[in-house]
């Protein structure tokens, strides 16, 4: 069974969304854009325990949290709906007998529902059974309380006018299963109802005794006579009680026991202990390490998944977080390998490079509008090159605003140097904001030919792209025209290579400094730096470039940027830095309360 197409309408941070899915689904973008929140849309429309909360939505699940529309003075205010609509696909034989008489039909090409009147398109390959299912969450002013319930959207049998509600039964066999970030862990082992241990006893059919049997036992355990010094205290609590309630049982009145000695307690407080190590006690599942914690957690879901190899349908937020990279790529293949479908929100390249492009989507945000694209719509790169390139930085500049996209690596270490420095010592040429700030990453294409496929690539995606690269005479006028094409800001140096700009557009003297330094120090012997300074500035050039490109790997030109005054850096890097510090869209700031009171205290002053 798998999710085809979510729509959403007026939940939490979204005003509206419309995604499409082919299978397993990587959601990319910056923070608050909306990753989290179709998770959670897809939880409510598909889980089987979520909207069993009480309650089951509040205001803020509305977006902005407006739930009444405006109404004039004496009306009554009206609600605004959420609204989630889910289609899903290839039903299980299960979900088939209990649902059959709701299904409609997805046209596969034109990726839709069919429409009552296109009966003819109702046969495969053309389209294919589907279920629509929405979920409608608003206010009833009568009861003043949220309300929630998921619907199929076609239902035959129901009244004019009205909607079947899905039952929490016909919702297990969705297997919907959603792992939120560092929240689901603490519960995972509890036995708590709708926690993932609970969910492998429904699911493999088993009734416990364990209630009774553990009832009985804590009932017949006698706390007080561990602890006597208690005793008088309660005795005396006895006394004093007797004189306004007459105490009849025989034996003493008060008694302590561990629980409240119901199920429902026992669910609450009956924990999962672990031992990880032979000099470790076990203790409290939940006290592990976050890592560890993350990966049991998995290999819980890992039992669900083979119980139900056909129909689960997995969420999960960031399965990075707190474990390694080699557990991060397990995980994603577990995911990709074991389940039907699976939504993951990650920002980890160890988790992006395991998704096929086609399968990665790049959400936006516009004034609550929710919008994606596949990164393999993003033309410029092969799928190869994206997997190879997806942990050198390009995941980084994806969920970014722009990509400061640069040649070689020498000006890949050396330029994000300059932009520090361009930062502390001179806002009026940034503003007085940072590029990471502003959302602009650096990244290495690593070589000349590369320049124009990530800036075509960058700027599909709707990120403003810079380009900073070599003079090169015999560039065709087809490079040239991709090279513009391709870069926002298209900056070609006045110099073959960058380690002779540096040279060449940096005062002699500086360089000579940085040069008797390395000497010094005992690196570049092999460059033969001589003691004195040459009297040509020619020669010091000259042997500052080549210096250069011997220690492009130990960053030589970035140290040289960051020891080096502020003024002597090179012309054209300053220049194009300040390009990028221009182009890039400022955040506006808001203005400091004691500064206005204090503007409009002087304006109100009559001297």
């Amino acid at each position: 069974m798998k999710v085809v197409k979510l729509s959403i309408t007026s939940y939490r941070g979204v005003k509206s969304a419309e995604l499409l899915f082919e299978g397993h689904t990587l959601f990319v973008g910056s923070n608050n854009v909306g990753k989290s929140t179709i998770c959670e849309a897809l939880d409510l429309a598909l889980g089987p325990d979520r909207l069993n909360r009480t309650p089951a939505i509040d205001e803020f699940d509305f977006y902005n949290a407006q739930y009444l529309e405006p109404a004039a003075e004496g009306e009554e205010p009206k609600p605004i709906p959420l609204r989630i609509e889910v289609v899903l696909v290839e039903p299980s034989e299960a979900v088939l007998n209990l649902c059959g008489g709701h299904l409609e039909f997805w046209h596969v090409e034109e990726r839709r529902v069919l429409g009552e009147a296109e009966a003819d398109l109702a046969n495969p390959p053309t389209s294919i059974p589907c279920l629509r299912l929405e979920t409608i969450g608003a206010y009833n002013p009568e009861e003043d309380e949220f309300e929630a319930k998921t619907y199929f959207s076609r239902s035959p049998d129901a009244d004019e006018g009205e909607l079947t509600p899905v039952s929490r039964k016909i919702k297990r066999e969705f297997g919907f299963l959603y792992l939120r970030a560092l929240r689901t862990g603490s519960r995972a082992l509890s036995l708590e109802r709708g926690t993932l241990l609970d969910i492998i006893l429904r699911t493999k059919g088993i009734r416990t005794t364990l209630w009774e049997k553990s009832i009985r036992r804590l009932r017949e355990l006698d706390v007080e006579s561990d602890a006597t010094e208690i005793a008088p205290v309660l005795r005396d609590i006895e006394q004093r009680l007797a004189r306004y309630i007459p105490l009849e049982a025989p034996g003493n009145a008060t008694k302590l026991h561990v629980s409240e000695l119901t199920r429902d307690h026992l669910r609450k407080t009956m924990s999962f202990f672990l031992a990880l190590s032979a000099d470790q006690d076990h203790v409290p599942f939940a006290h592990a390490g976050t890592g560890t914690l993350n990966t049991l957690v998995l290999a819980l879901l890992s039992v669900i998944a083979e119980l139900k190899p056909d129909s689960v349908i997995f969420a999960m937020e960031e399965p990075e977080i707190a474990v390694p990279p080699p557990t991060q790529r397990r995980i994603a293949h577990y995911l990709l390998t074991n389940t039907s479908q699976a939504f993951v929100t990650s920002h980890s390249p160890f988790v992006i490079e395991r998704f096929e492009p086609s399968h990665t989507l790049l959400l936006s945000r516009q004034a609550g509008v929710v919008s994606s694209q596949k990164v393999s719509d993003a033309s410029g790169l092969t799928d190869k090159e994206f997997k190879q390139f997806a942990r050198w930085g390009l995941c980084e500049c994806m969920l970014g605003k722009g990509a400061i996209v640069v040649e070689g690596l020498t000006e890949f270490h050396a330029l994000p140097v300059a932009a520090a420095r361009m930062e502390a010592e001179d806002s009026a040429a940034t503003g007085g904001q940072p590029l990471d700030i502003l959302g602009a990453t650096f990244f290495h294409a690593g070589g000349e030919s590369n320049m124009p496929k990530f800036g075509k690539f960058f700027k599909t995606l709707g990120l403003k792209t810079f380009g900073f690269y070599d003079l090169d005479k015999k560039r065709s006028e087809k490079t040239k025209a991709a090279l513009a094409a391709s870069y926002d800001v298209d900056f070609e140096t006045e110099h073959k290579g960058f380690e002779n700009l540096v040279a060449q557009e940096m005062p002699a003297g500086t360089l000579w400094s940085f040069l008797d330094q390395l000497r010094d120090g005992g690196e570049g012997v092999e460059l033969g730096i001589p003691a004195s300074k040459p009297a040509d500035d020619a020669a010091v050039r000259k042997l500052a470039a080549v210096a250069l490109r011997s220690g492009k790997g130990a960053g030589w030109a970035a140290r040289l940027f960051e020891e080096c005054d502020y003024a002597d850096l090179p012309t054209s890097v300053m220049k194009f830095l300040s390009q990028v510090f221009s182009a890039m869209p400022k955040i506006k700031e808001k203005p400091d309360p004691d500064d206005e009171a204090a503007t409009a205290a002087d304006a109100s002053d009559p001297a």
